[in-house]
C-alpha cells in the first residue's frame, strides 16, 4: 500500500513534469523560428512589416537573420528602413553606413539612405549620398529620379530639370519622372521670351478673320514664376491690346497656386478686365488636380469656375477639365479632354484635344465669353498642337484647331485657326 508522502513525491513529480513540457511547447516557436535560414526570416519579417504593420516584431526577427547572415546587404538595408519608418533615425543611419562599408558599389543602399536623409530634412547629405551612387550606376533611374526631388527641394529647379531630361532620354516611358518634370519646368529658367500668333478664319459667323499675336517675359523669382505678358488683336475691325501678368507660386513641395490679371482699355476687343486663380496640387501616383475659377468683365462680370484632374502614364498625359459659369436660371458647362504624347523631354509631344463649349484660358477667342450674346457658349471643338525644343532652350510649336458654333439659336458656324509660337530661355 503506497503511503500519503509517496503519493505526495509522485503528484509533485507529475506537476513538475508537466511544467516542463509546457516551458519546452512555450519555447517551441523560438527554436523552430531560430531552425529558418536568414531568407526564410527575411521573408516572414516583411510580411510582419508590410501586411501586418508591426514594425515592432519585424525588426526583431531581422536582427535575427542579420546575426545568421552578417553580410547579406539587403537585409542590413531593409533593417535601415524599418529604423527609418520607426522613426529611429540613427539607428538607420548605422545600418546604412555599415551597408556601405561592406558592399560600396550596391545600389538600393543609396537609394535607401538619400531618401532618409531627404526624408529629415538633410538635403545637401542626401544629395552627397545620391551622387556617390551614381557614380557606380550612372544610368540608374531611381537614383536620376531621387536626385532631382532632392535638387527640387533645395530650389535647384535648372539642374533638376537637367537630371530629368536625362532621365527621360534613358527612360522615355518614366511615369514618374515625366510627372516631376511637368512640376520642375515652369521653374527651370530664370528668364523666357515668348512670342506667338493666331489667325481665325470663319465660314460664316464673320467676314474678316481674327488676328491675335502677344510678347511676354517670364521671371523666375524666389516665390515663384513671374510672366508679363502683351496681347494685340485685331477683331470685329477694330484693333486692340491687353496687358496681363501672371503668378506661379509656391506654396509647398505638393501646392502650388496661379493667379492672373489682366487690363484693356478696348472693350469688346479684350474683356476690359480678367483675373484667374487656381490651386494645383501633386497628387500620389502620378496623379495632379486643381480648382479654380475665372473672372472675364465686358459691361457685366462674367464668373467661370474650373477643376481638373490630371495623369501621367508612361509617354502620355491625360487631363480632364470642366468649366461652369452660372447664370440667372442654370449652370453653363464644357469639358474638355486633352491628351499629350511626349516625343522626347518635356518641351516635346504632340497634343490632342477635344471638348464643348469655349475656354476662358484661350486668349484668342474668350472675347466671346461677352454675356450679351449666351448663344456664343455653345460649341464643339477639336485641336492638335506640335511641340518641339531645339538644344532645350529654344521652343517652337504650330497648332490647329477646328470649332462648330452656335452662334445664333438654330444657327451653327464652323472656324479653323492656326498657331505659331516660339519661346526663348535664357
Amino acid at each position: 500500500m503506497v503511503s500519503t508522502r509517496t503519493k505526495a513525491k509522485i503528484y509533485r513529480g507529475f506537476i513538475c513534469l508537466v511544467g516542463f513540457f509546457l516551458l519546452l511547447s512555450s519555447l517551441h516557436p523560438t527554436y523552430a523560428q531560430d531552425d529558418l535560414s536568414a531568407d526564410e526570416m527575411f521573408i516572414k519579417a516583411r510580411k510582419l512589416a508590410f501586411e501586418d504593420k508591426n514594425y515592432t516584431a519585424a525588426i526583431a526577427l531581422t536582427k535575427k537573420a542579420l546575426i545568421k547572415s552578417p553580410d547579406y546587404t539587403d537585409i542590413e538595408i531593409f533593417l535601415g528602413r524599418l529604423y527609418t519608418f520607426s522613426d529611429k533615425i540613427d539607428s538607420a543611419r548605422v545600418m546604412f553606413k555599415e551597408a556601405v562599408r561592406k558592399n560600396p558599389t550596391y545600389e538600393d543602399t543609396y537609394l535607401a539612405y538619400g531618401n532618409l536623409e531627404n526624408w529629415n530634412d538633410q538635403s545637401v547629405k542626401a544629395l552627397e549620398i545620391v551622387d556617390t551612387g551614381l557614380s557606380y550606376h550612372p544610368k540608374s533611374e531611381s537614383l536620376l529620379i531621387l536626385k532631382a526631388k532632392i535638387l527640387k527641394s533645395l530650389n535647384r529647379y535648372p539642374e533638376a530639370n537637367s537630371v530629368l531630361t536625362q532621365t527621360l532620354k534613358l527612360y522615355p516611358k518614366s511615369t514618374e519622372a515625366r510627372s516631376l518634370s511637368q512640376s520642375v519646368a515652369y521653374l527651370s529658367s530664370n528668364n523666357t521670351i515668348s512670342l506667338g500668333y493666331s489667325q481665325t478664319n470663319f465660314d460664316k459667323q464673320f467676314d474678316d478673320p481674327w488676328r491675335f499675336g502677344n510678347i511676354s517675359y517670364g521671371r523666375q523669382t524666389k516665390l515663384g514664376s513671374i510672366i508679363t505678358r502683351y496681347n494685340y488683336a485685331n477683331r470685329f475691325k477694330t484693333n486692340g491690346s491687353q496687358v496681363e501678368v501672371d503668378l506661379y507660386p509656391k506654396i509647398s513641395q505638393l501646392f502650388y497656386a496661379y493667379v492672373s490679371g489682366g487690363y484693356s482699355n478696348t472693350v469688346g476687343v479684350f474683356p476690359k478686365y480678367r483675373s484667374g486663380f487656381s490651386l494645383y496640387s501633386n497628387l500620389p501616383a502620378s496623379f495632379e488636380a486643381e480648382v479654380g475659377l475665372r473672372t472675364l468683365s465686358f459691361d457685366k462680370t462674367t464668373v467661370i469656375y474650373t477643376a481638373s484632374v490630371g495623369k501621367y502614364y508612361k509617354n502620355y498625359w491625360f487631363n480632364l477639365r470642366t468649366y461652369l459659369t452660372p447664370s440667372n436660371n442654370s449652370v453653363s458647362q464644357s469639358f474638355s479632354l486633352n491628351v499629350r504624347y511626349y516625343t522626347g523631354g518635356q518641351d516635346d509631344y504632340l497634343s490632342f484635344g477635344i471638348g464643348t463649349g469655349i475656354s476662358p484660358d484661350n486668349r484668342s477667342n474668350n472675347v466671346q465669353f461677352d454675356a450679351r450674346n449666351p448663344y456664343k457658349l455653345k460649341s464643339n471643338n477639336a485641336s492638335f498642337g506640335y511641340y518641339k525644343s531645339i538644344k532645350r532652350t529654344t521652343l517652337i510649336s504650330l497648332s490647329f484647331s477646328y470649332e462648330n458654333q452656335e452662334y445664333l439659336p438654330q444657327t451653327r458656324g464652323n472656324q479653323f485657326a492656326i498657331g505659331l509660337g516660339l519661346s526663348k530661355r535664357f
